[in-house]
């Protein structure tokens, strides 16, 4: 025999359905956050792939900026390491003065140096380093030195070889002179260190220069040549330009300087951003400029910068 049937009111029955729709509806809106958590677990896993691939990118165009200078900085540093070494031999062939030279030797083998060397030197030489040949436009081929000097358009590693080169090519030539004097009058063979010791003197008067070049570029250090107060007078000297601040310029290699500056104007903004674009492309040779024109609206006495 069944037991008694179970019988439900109205009230009840309505309260059961709400329930069984509460668990529903519960249990639906946990799916949908599964589903939407694994969606924006998604998101942020491709975010971050592509986070990392952009850094990796800026990483390598970075290293290939500095490769350069880098291989500039080995090349001087090296220049000076050899030349420490060498003054080292002198010193202590001086101090000891017990020591034997064979002339002959030293001369082929010096001689055969200053060849290759000289060869090298030519190769190496760069164009944009010689002057004209016309002699009828003194101030044009002025201008046009201070320009070059100003833009330096040389390789960065060329001319780090062409200086190791030049200073090799010291060297060899004080090799060589000495082992002439030895060879003709064997007792003064202590003209070899003391050669040693004015080519060294030659060698890293020549390489200074490229080692301030390669700090100031490591460092970010303004260009060569360019000065804050030279860059401000010729902004101001622009039509319209009253005042100029936030100046910063700095050098990413040889051949490329960048500046950024603010500038308060009371003329249109476009014609001031042409002019003042202009004259510093032509007059310093910034490869990236960005300048801010900030109005300037003046009302009785007093002046208002707008940005």
């Amino acid at each position: 025999m069944s037991g008694p049937e179970k019988t439900y009111s109205d009230s009840e029955f309505s309260e059961d359905v709400l329930s069984m729709e509460a668990i529903w509806q519960h249990e639906w809106l946990c799916q949908e956050a599964d589903v939407m958590s694994g969606t924006e677990r998604d998101t942020r896993c491709l975010a971050r792939k592509k986070l990392f691939i952009a850094c990796a990118v800026s990483l390598v165009f970075m290293t290939g900026e500095l490769i350069e200078i880098l291989g500039m900085f080995l090349s001087v540093m090296s220049i000076w390491a050899v030349t420490a070494v060498l003054v080292f031999s002198a010193v202590q062939r001086i101090s000891s003065g017990d020591y034997e030279i064979d002339s002959q030797i030293m001369l082929i083998t010096s001689g055969c140096a200053v060849g290759v060397n000289v060869l090298m030197v030519l190769i190496l030489h760069q164009p944009g380093n010689s002057h004209g040949h016309s002699h009828g436009f003194a101030t044009s081929l002025v201008q046009r030195d201070e320009q070059c000097q100003r833009r330096d358009h040389g390789s960065a590693s060329v001319k780090a070889a062409f200086i190791h080169v030049v200073g090799d090519l010291l060297q060899s030539v004080g090799v060589l002179l000495a082992a002439t004097i030895i060879r003709f009058w064997p007792e003064y063979k202590v003209a070899d260190p003391i050669c040693t010791f004015l080519f060294s003197l030659l060698v890293l008067g020549t390489a200074l220069p490229v080692t301030k070049d390669v700090f100031r570029i490591l460092l970010e250090g303004a260009p060569r040549g360019v000065s804050f107060g030279a860059v401000r007078e010729l902004l101001l000297s622009a039509e319209g330009v009253s005042a100029v601040h936030g100046l910063h310029m700095w050098s990413l290699n040889m051949t490329h300087s960048l500046l950024s500056v603010h500038v308060v104007a009371d003329a249109d903004s476009q014609i001031i951003l042409r002019k003042a674009t202009k004259l510093l492309r032509s007059e310093f040779g910034f490869s990236s400029i960005t300048i801010q024109v900030e109005r300037c609206r003046i009302s009785g006495s007093s002046a208002e910068v707008i940005s």
